[in-house]
Protein backbone atom coordinates (compact mmCIF):
# COMPACT_ATOMS: atom_id res chain seq x y z
CA UNK A 1 0.00 0.00 0.00
CA UNK A 2 2.81 2.10 0.64
CA UNK A 3 4.24 4.02 -1.87
CA UNK A 4 6.74 1.62 -1.13
CA UNK A 5 4.45 -0.27 -3.01
CA UNK A 6 5.62 0.89 -6.00
CA UNK A 7 8.77 -0.70 -6.09
CA UNK A 8 6.31 -2.85 -6.62
CA UNK A 9 5.65 -6.10 -6.64
CA UNK A 10 5.23 -9.27 -7.21
CA UNK A 11 7.65 -11.53 -7.34
CA UNK A 12 7.64 -14.26 -9.55
CA UNK A 13 4.09 -14.99 -9.12
CA UNK A 14 3.62 -12.71 -11.80
CA UNK A 15 2.76 -15.28 -14.36
CA UNK A 16 -0.07 -16.84 -12.36
CA UNK A 17 -1.34 -13.51 -11.09
CA UNK A 18 -1.19 -11.84 -14.47
CA UNK A 19 -3.32 -14.53 -16.05
CA UNK A 20 -5.73 -14.75 -13.14
CA UNK A 21 -6.48 -11.06 -12.83
CA UNK A 22 -6.41 -9.92 -16.42
CA UNK A 23 -9.44 -11.94 -17.47
CA UNK A 24 -11.85 -10.65 -14.80
CA UNK A 25 -10.63 -7.11 -15.38
CA UNK A 26 -11.65 -7.24 -19.02
CA UNK A 27 -15.10 -8.54 -18.12
CA UNK A 28 -16.01 -5.88 -15.56
CA UNK A 29 -15.17 -2.20 -15.83
CA UNK A 30 -13.30 -0.91 -12.79
CA UNK A 31 -12.92 2.69 -13.93
CA UNK A 32 -16.52 3.60 -14.67
CA UNK A 33 -17.89 7.10 -14.58
CA UNK A 34 -20.79 7.77 -12.21
CA UNK A 35 -23.33 10.29 -13.50
CA UNK A 36 -25.18 12.23 -10.80
CA UNK A 37 -28.57 13.52 -11.93
CA UNK A 38 -29.78 16.97 -10.85
CA UNK A 39 -33.04 16.87 -8.86
CA UNK A 40 -33.58 20.60 -8.42
CA UNK A 41 -33.73 22.19 -5.00
CA UNK A 42 -35.21 19.19 -3.20
CA UNK A 43 -33.85 18.55 0.28
CA UNK A 44 -32.04 15.24 -0.02
CA UNK A 45 -30.05 15.47 3.21
CA UNK A 46 -32.33 12.96 4.95
CA UNK A 47 -33.00 10.72 1.97
CA UNK A 48 -33.75 7.03 2.60
CA UNK A 49 -32.95 3.89 0.55
CA UNK A 50 -36.61 3.53 -0.48
CA UNK A 51 -37.19 7.16 -1.45
CA UNK A 52 -38.92 7.49 -4.83
CA UNK A 53 -36.45 10.16 -5.96
CA UNK A 54 -33.96 7.39 -6.75
CA UNK A 55 -36.03 6.54 -9.84
CA UNK A 56 -34.47 9.60 -11.47
CA UNK A 57 -30.94 8.29 -10.99
CA UNK A 58 -28.83 6.22 -13.32
CA UNK A 59 -27.09 3.16 -11.90
CA UNK A 60 -23.44 2.31 -12.46
CA UNK A 61 -21.67 -0.84 -11.31
CA UNK A 62 -18.30 -0.24 -9.74
CA UNK A 63 -15.87 -2.76 -8.31
CA UNK A 64 -14.52 -2.71 -4.78
CA UNK A 65 -11.30 -4.65 -4.32
CA UNK A 66 -9.88 -6.36 -1.22
CA UNK A 67 -7.56 -4.05 0.65
CA UNK A 68 -5.37 -5.55 3.32
CA UNK A 69 -2.36 -3.37 3.93
CA UNK A 70 -0.79 -5.42 6.66
CA UNK A 71 -1.37 -8.79 8.26
CA UNK A 72 -3.42 -8.67 11.46
CA UNK A 73 -2.43 -10.50 14.61
CA UNK A 74 -5.72 -12.36 14.28
CA UNK A 75 -5.43 -15.86 12.83
CA UNK A 76 -9.20 -16.30 12.43
CA UNK A 77 -9.70 -13.02 10.56
CA UNK A 78 -6.69 -13.69 8.35
CA UNK A 79 -8.06 -17.11 7.44
CA UNK A 80 -11.55 -15.78 6.69
CA UNK A 81 -10.14 -13.12 4.37
CA UNK A 82 -7.33 -15.06 2.74
CA UNK A 83 -9.14 -15.57 -0.56
CA UNK A 84 -11.38 -12.52 -0.76
CA UNK A 85 -12.74 -11.54 -4.16
CA UNK A 86 -13.70 -8.14 -5.45
CA UNK A 87 -17.35 -7.15 -5.01
CA UNK A 88 -19.76 -5.52 -7.42
CA UNK A 89 -21.59 -2.52 -6.00
CA UNK A 90 -24.43 -0.80 -7.83
CA UNK A 91 -24.22 2.95 -7.32
CA UNK A 92 -26.88 5.56 -8.09
CA UNK A 93 -26.21 9.27 -7.66
CA UNK A 94 -28.25 12.46 -7.49
CA UNK A 95 -27.52 16.01 -6.44
CA UNK A 96 -29.48 19.12 -5.55
CA UNK A 97 -28.53 22.72 -4.96
CA UNK A 98 -26.95 21.91 -1.62
CA UNK A 99 -26.14 18.20 -1.40
CA UNK A 100 -25.02 15.12 -3.31
CA UNK A 101 -26.38 11.68 -2.46
CA UNK A 102 -25.48 8.11 -3.37
CA UNK A 103 -27.32 4.82 -3.07
CA UNK A 104 -25.23 1.65 -2.89
CA UNK A 105 -26.49 -1.91 -3.26
CA UNK A 106 -24.20 -4.89 -2.59
CA UNK A 107 -24.54 -8.56 -1.75
CA UNK A 108 -23.76 -10.01 1.67
CA UNK A 109 -24.84 -13.52 2.72
CA UNK A 110 -25.34 -12.52 6.35
CA UNK A 111 -26.58 -9.51 8.28
CA UNK A 112 -24.04 -8.70 10.96
CA UNK A 113 -24.40 -6.00 13.58
CA UNK A 114 -21.80 -4.48 15.83
CA UNK A 115 -22.64 -5.04 19.47
CA UNK A 116 -21.44 -2.80 22.26
CA UNK A 117 -21.41 -5.68 24.73
CA UNK A 118 -19.24 -8.07 22.71
CA UNK A 119 -15.66 -7.51 21.63
CA UNK A 120 -15.56 -10.25 18.99
CA UNK A 121 -18.53 -9.09 16.88
CA UNK A 122 -18.15 -6.81 13.88
CA UNK A 123 -20.77 -4.96 11.91
CA UNK A 124 -21.44 -4.72 8.20
CA UNK A 125 -20.95 -1.17 7.02
CA UNK A 126 -19.90 1.21 4.29
CA UNK A 127 -18.04 4.47 3.92
CA UNK A 128 -17.60 7.31 1.46
CA UNK A 129 -14.36 9.23 1.13
CA UNK A 130 -13.85 12.65 -0.48
CA UNK A 131 -10.61 14.65 -0.81
CA UNK A 132 -10.61 18.05 0.87
CA UNK A 133 -8.88 19.38 -2.25
CA UNK A 134 -8.52 17.88 -5.71
CA UNK A 135 -7.37 20.75 -7.89
CA UNK A 136 -4.53 18.57 -9.18
CA UNK A 137 -6.03 15.26 -10.40
CA UNK A 138 -2.56 13.67 -10.42
CA UNK A 139 -2.07 14.40 -6.73
CA UNK A 140 -5.15 12.82 -5.17
CA UNK A 141 -4.80 11.54 -1.59
CA UNK A 142 -3.84 7.99 -0.83
CA UNK A 143 -6.92 5.81 -1.03
CA UNK A 144 -8.49 4.89 2.28
CA UNK A 145 -6.72 7.18 4.73
CA UNK A 146 -5.49 10.27 2.90
CA UNK A 147 -1.83 11.23 2.89
CA UNK A 148 0.53 13.89 4.20
CA UNK A 149 -0.64 17.25 2.91
CA UNK A 150 -3.64 15.67 1.15
CA UNK A 151 -6.44 15.23 3.70
CA UNK A 152 -9.69 13.38 3.13
CA UNK A 153 -13.07 13.37 4.84
CA UNK A 154 -14.42 9.89 5.53
CA UNK A 155 -18.09 9.33 6.39
CA UNK A 156 -18.84 5.92 7.89
CA UNK A 157 -21.89 3.98 9.02
CA UNK A 158 -22.16 0.49 10.44
CA UNK A 159 -25.00 -1.82 11.35
CA UNK A 160 -25.29 -1.83 15.14
CA UNK A 161 -27.53 -3.22 17.83
CA UNK A 162 -29.29 -0.69 20.05
CA UNK A 163 -26.82 0.68 22.58
CA UNK A 164 -26.92 3.18 25.40
CA UNK A 165 -23.34 4.28 25.86
CA UNK A 166 -21.55 6.03 24.46
CA UNK A 167 -24.52 8.02 23.21
CA UNK A 168 -23.95 11.23 25.10
CA UNK A 169 -26.74 10.76 27.60
CA UNK A 170 -24.75 9.08 30.33
CA UNK A 171 -27.64 6.71 31.00
CA UNK A 172 -25.59 3.65 31.90
CA UNK A 173 -28.34 2.57 34.30
CA UNK A 174 -30.36 1.48 31.29
CA UNK A 175 -27.90 -1.32 30.68
CA UNK A 176 -29.39 -3.03 33.72
CA UNK A 177 -31.31 -6.17 32.82
CA UNK A 178 -35.08 -5.88 33.33
CA UNK A 179 -35.02 -9.06 35.42
CA UNK A 180 -33.11 -7.07 38.03
CA UNK A 181 -35.69 -4.27 38.16
CA UNK A 182 -38.29 -4.21 40.87
CA UNK A 183 -41.01 -3.59 38.29
CA UNK A 184 -43.90 -5.70 37.05
CA UNK A 185 -46.83 -5.51 34.65
CA UNK A 186 -47.55 -2.11 33.13
CA UNK A 187 -44.70 -0.46 35.04
CA UNK A 188 -42.21 -2.87 33.51
CA UNK A 189 -43.64 -2.31 30.01
CA UNK A 190 -43.37 1.44 30.48
CA UNK A 191 -39.77 1.15 31.66
CA UNK A 192 -38.87 -1.03 28.66
CA UNK A 193 -40.43 1.53 26.32
CA UNK A 194 -38.49 4.31 28.01
CA UNK A 195 -35.22 2.41 27.65
CA UNK A 196 -35.95 1.72 23.99
CA UNK A 197 -36.57 5.41 23.33
CA UNK A 198 -33.21 6.35 24.84
CA UNK A 199 -31.23 3.79 22.89
CA UNK A 200 -28.98 4.67 19.99
CA UNK A 201 -29.54 2.43 16.98
CA UNK A 202 -27.34 4.30 14.52
CA UNK A 203 -23.62 4.58 14.00
CA UNK A 204 -22.79 7.47 11.69
CA UNK A 205 -19.50 9.28 12.05
CA UNK A 206 -17.22 11.50 9.99
CA UNK A 207 -13.47 11.67 10.21
CA UNK A 208 -10.69 13.75 8.74
CA UNK A 209 -7.48 11.96 7.90
CA UNK A 210 -4.15 13.01 6.47
CA UNK A 211 -2.34 9.69 6.45
CA UNK A 212 -2.08 6.61 8.61
CA UNK A 213 -2.56 7.09 12.35
CA UNK A 214 -4.00 10.55 11.79
CA UNK A 215 -7.72 9.72 11.54
CA UNK A 216 -9.64 12.06 13.82
CA UNK A 217 -13.39 12.12 14.41
CA UNK A 218 -15.14 15.37 13.51
CA UNK A 219 -17.24 16.14 16.59
CA UNK A 220 -18.08 19.81 16.17
CA UNK A 221 -20.99 19.24 13.79
CA UNK A 222 -19.19 20.81 10.84
CA UNK A 223 -19.44 17.64 8.72
CA UNK A 224 -22.99 17.58 7.38
CA UNK A 225 -23.78 14.02 6.34
CA UNK A 226 -26.69 11.59 6.56
CA UNK A 227 -26.28 7.81 6.20
CA UNK A 228 -28.67 4.87 6.44
CA UNK A 229 -28.54 1.12 5.80
CA UNK A 230 -31.21 -1.54 5.28
CA UNK A 231 -30.84 -5.29 4.75
CA UNK A 232 -33.08 -7.48 2.59
CA UNK A 233 -32.99 -11.01 3.98
CA UNK A 234 -34.61 -12.40 0.82
CA UNK A 235 -32.12 -11.02 -1.69
CA UNK A 236 -29.23 -11.07 0.78
CA UNK A 237 -28.37 -7.50 -0.09
CA UNK A 238 -27.56 -4.32 1.74
CA UNK A 239 -28.79 -0.98 0.49
CA UNK A 240 -27.08 2.07 1.88
CA UNK A 241 -27.51 5.77 1.23
CA UNK A 242 -25.21 8.66 2.01
CA UNK A 243 -26.07 12.33 1.53
CA UNK A 244 -23.26 14.85 1.88
CA UNK A 245 -23.59 18.62 1.97
CA UNK A 246 -21.83 20.24 -0.97
CA UNK A 247 -20.58 23.02 1.27
CA UNK A 248 -20.02 22.69 5.00
CA UNK A 249 -17.26 23.15 7.53
CA UNK A 250 -15.19 20.31 6.10
CA UNK A 251 -15.76 20.33 2.33
CA UNK A 252 -16.49 22.91 -0.35
CA UNK A 253 -17.70 20.98 -3.37
CA UNK A 254 -20.38 23.27 -4.78
CA UNK A 255 -18.21 24.93 -7.41
CA UNK A 256 -17.14 21.70 -9.06
CA UNK A 257 -18.51 19.92 -12.11
CA UNK A 258 -17.13 16.53 -11.09
CA UNK A 259 -15.97 14.95 -7.83
CA UNK A 260 -13.53 12.14 -6.97
CA UNK A 261 -15.28 9.70 -4.64
CA UNK A 262 -14.22 6.39 -3.13
CA UNK A 263 -16.45 3.83 -1.44
CA UNK A 264 -15.62 1.04 0.99
CA UNK A 265 -17.65 -1.81 2.48
CA UNK A 266 -17.04 -4.04 5.49
CA UNK A 267 -18.33 -7.58 6.00
CA UNK A 268 -18.82 -8.18 9.70
CA UNK A 269 -19.26 -11.91 9.10
CA UNK A 270 -15.62 -12.03 7.99
CA UNK A 271 -14.49 -9.93 10.96
CA UNK A 272 -13.79 -6.98 8.67
CA UNK A 273 -12.64 -3.84 10.44
CA UNK A 274 -10.13 -1.09 9.89
CA UNK A 275 -7.86 -2.08 7.03
CA UNK A 276 -9.66 -5.31 6.17
CA UNK A 277 -12.31 -4.20 3.72
CA UNK A 278 -13.22 -3.86 0.05
CA UNK A 279 -12.54 -0.46 -1.44
CA UNK A 280 -12.84 1.27 -4.79
CA UNK A 281 -10.29 3.46 -6.44
CA UNK A 282 -11.10 7.14 -6.87
CA UNK A 283 -14.14 7.20 -9.15
CA UNK A 284 -15.16 10.28 -11.11
CA UNK A 285 -18.68 11.50 -10.32
CA UNK A 286 -19.94 13.85 -13.02
CA UNK A 287 -22.59 16.32 -11.86
CA UNK A 288 -24.85 16.41 -14.90
CA UNK A 289 -25.59 19.90 -16.15
CA UNK A 290 -22.49 21.42 -14.54
CA UNK A 291 -19.24 22.16 -16.33
CA UNK A 292 -15.69 21.93 -15.10
CA UNK A 293 -13.23 19.34 -13.81
CA UNK A 294 -12.80 17.69 -17.22
CA UNK A 295 -9.16 16.97 -16.37
CA UNK A 296 -10.27 15.04 -13.28
CA UNK A 297 -12.73 12.92 -15.28
CA UNK A 298 -10.09 12.21 -17.92
CA UNK A 299 -7.48 11.25 -15.33
CA UNK A 300 -9.78 8.80 -13.58
CA UNK A 301 -11.28 7.18 -16.67
CA UNK A 302 -8.28 6.89 -19.02
CA UNK A 303 -6.56 3.49 -19.03
CA UNK A 304 -2.76 3.36 -18.64
CA UNK A 305 -0.80 3.98 -21.84
CA UNK A 306 2.18 1.73 -21.15
CA UNK A 307 3.05 -1.80 -22.27
CA UNK A 308 1.98 -4.20 -19.53
CA UNK A 309 4.15 -7.04 -20.84
CA UNK A 310 7.28 -4.91 -20.70
CA UNK A 311 6.20 -3.58 -17.32
CA UNK A 312 5.82 -7.10 -15.96
CA UNK A 313 9.44 -7.89 -16.74
CA UNK A 314 10.59 -4.67 -15.08
CA UNK A 315 8.55 -5.20 -11.95
CA UNK A 316 9.74 -8.78 -11.60
CA UNK A 317 13.35 -7.71 -11.91
CA UNK A 318 13.24 -4.66 -9.65
CA UNK A 319 10.47 -5.20 -7.10
CA UNK A 320 9.82 -8.89 -6.51
CA UNK A 321 12.45 -9.31 -3.82
CA UNK A 322 10.44 -7.22 -1.35
CA UNK A 323 6.84 -7.02 -2.55
CA UNK A 324 4.31 -9.85 -2.68
CA UNK A 325 1.95 -9.95 -5.54
CA UNK A 326 0.36 -13.35 -5.60
CA UNK A 327 -1.03 -16.00 -3.32
CA UNK A 328 0.47 -18.83 -5.30
CA UNK A 329 4.13 -17.95 -5.65
CA UNK A 330 6.09 -15.64 -3.42
CA UNK A 331 9.70 -14.66 -3.92
CA UNK A 332 9.57 -12.19 -1.04
CA UNK A 333 8.89 -12.97 2.59
CA UNK A 334 5.31 -12.15 3.43
CA UNK A 335 4.88 -8.50 4.42
CA UNK A 336 8.55 -7.68 4.03
CA UNK A 337 7.07 -4.75 2.13
CA UNK A 338 3.44 -3.82 1.35
CA UNK A 339 1.40 -6.54 -0.30
CA UNK A 340 0.50 -5.44 -3.82
CA UNK A 341 -1.50 -8.35 -5.18
CA UNK A 342 -4.65 -6.24 -5.57
CA UNK A 343 -2.99 -2.85 -6.00
CA UNK A 344 -4.32 -2.37 -9.54
CA UNK A 345 -7.91 -2.44 -8.32
CA UNK A 346 -7.85 0.47 -5.91
CA UNK A 347 -4.96 2.63 -7.12
CA UNK A 348 -4.98 5.27 -9.84
CA UNK A 349 -2.44 5.48 -12.64
CA UNK A 350 -1.02 8.69 -11.18
CA UNK A 351 -0.67 7.22 -7.69
CA UNK A 352 1.27 4.23 -8.98
CA UNK A 353 3.54 6.42 -11.08
CA UNK A 354 4.19 8.75 -8.17
CA UNK A 355 4.96 5.86 -5.85
CA UNK A 356 7.59 4.51 -8.20
CA UNK A 357 9.19 7.89 -8.75
CA UNK A 358 8.81 9.27 -5.22
CA UNK A 359 8.28 6.47 -2.68
CA UNK A 360 8.19 8.95 0.19
CA UNK A 361 5.01 10.58 -1.07
CA UNK A 362 3.03 8.05 0.99
CA UNK A 363 4.45 5.71 3.62
CA UNK A 364 2.06 3.08 4.92
CA UNK A 365 2.34 1.52 8.40
CA UNK A 366 4.77 -1.35 8.67
CA UNK A 367 3.77 -4.89 9.54
CA UNK A 368 6.26 -4.79 12.38
CA UNK A 369 9.42 -2.73 12.27
CA UNK A 370 11.31 -5.61 13.86
CA UNK A 371 9.72 -8.39 11.83
CA UNK A 372 12.34 -8.19 9.10
CA UNK A 373 15.29 -6.40 10.65
CA UNK A 374 17.29 -6.72 7.46
CA UNK A 375 14.55 -4.98 5.46
CA UNK A 376 12.80 -2.28 7.52
CA UNK A 377 9.98 -0.47 5.71
CA UNK A 378 10.69 2.97 7.03
CA UNK A 379 12.67 5.16 9.38
CA UNK A 380 11.05 7.64 11.75
CA UNK A 381 12.45 10.99 12.83
CA UNK A 382 12.80 10.75 16.64
CA UNK A 383 11.66 14.36 17.08
CA UNK A 384 8.84 14.77 14.60
CA UNK A 385 7.82 11.14 14.08
CA UNK A 386 7.76 11.74 10.32
CA UNK A 387 8.40 8.55 8.42
CA UNK A 388 10.58 8.08 5.41
CA UNK A 389 10.62 4.89 3.41
CA UNK A 390 13.73 2.84 2.95
CA UNK A 391 12.70 2.12 -0.62
CA UNK A 392 14.66 4.14 -3.16
CA UNK A 393 13.12 5.60 -6.32
CA UNK A 394 12.97 2.58 -8.61
CA UNK A 395 12.62 4.16 -12.03
CA UNK A 396 13.14 7.59 -13.53
CA UNK A 397 12.49 6.92 -17.21
CA UNK A 398 8.90 7.89 -18.11
CA UNK A 399 8.46 4.99 -20.51
CA UNK A 400 9.59 2.47 -17.91
CA UNK A 401 7.24 3.99 -15.36
CA UNK A 402 4.29 3.96 -17.77
CA UNK A 403 4.97 0.30 -18.60
CA UNK A 404 5.23 -0.60 -14.91
CA UNK A 405 1.96 1.20 -14.17
CA UNK A 406 0.22 -0.63 -17.02
CA UNK A 407 1.30 -3.93 -15.51
CA UNK A 408 0.48 -3.00 -11.94
CA UNK A 409 -3.04 -2.02 -12.99
CA UNK A 410 -3.63 -5.65 -14.04
CA UNK A 411 -3.01 -6.88 -10.50
CA UNK A 412 -6.48 -7.34 -9.10
CA UNK A 413 -8.57 -10.04 -7.55
CA UNK A 414 -11.28 -11.78 -9.51
CA UNK A 415 -14.80 -10.46 -9.15
CA UNK A 416 -17.66 -12.20 -7.35
CA UNK A 417 -20.44 -13.36 -9.66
Amino acid sequence: MNKLLKSIIIAGLVTASYAKTTTPATMVSTDGLINAQRVGNINISTISPSDGIWSKAKTTTIILYPQQTIKLNDAKANKLNAANLAKKVKVSAIYSSNAVAFKLVWSDPTQDKLSGIKSDMYGDGFAMQVPVSFNDPKKLPYIGMGSDGRPVVVSLTKAVTTHYEPNGNGNVENQLGTSNMNLFGDELKQQKAKIASLGNSQYVKSFVSEGFRSMTEIKDGSAKVGMKMSYDSKTKQWTGVVAKSLNDGTLHLGGHGALPISFAIWDGGKMNRGGIKNISSWVAVKLQGKSGDDALVKELTTPPSGNAIAGKAQVEAMCAACHTLSDTKKAANAYMAPNLKDIGGYSTNAYLAESIKDPNAVVVPGYNKNAHKSMIWYNADPKTGKRTTTMPPMMTDDKMINDAVAYLKTLKAGVEK
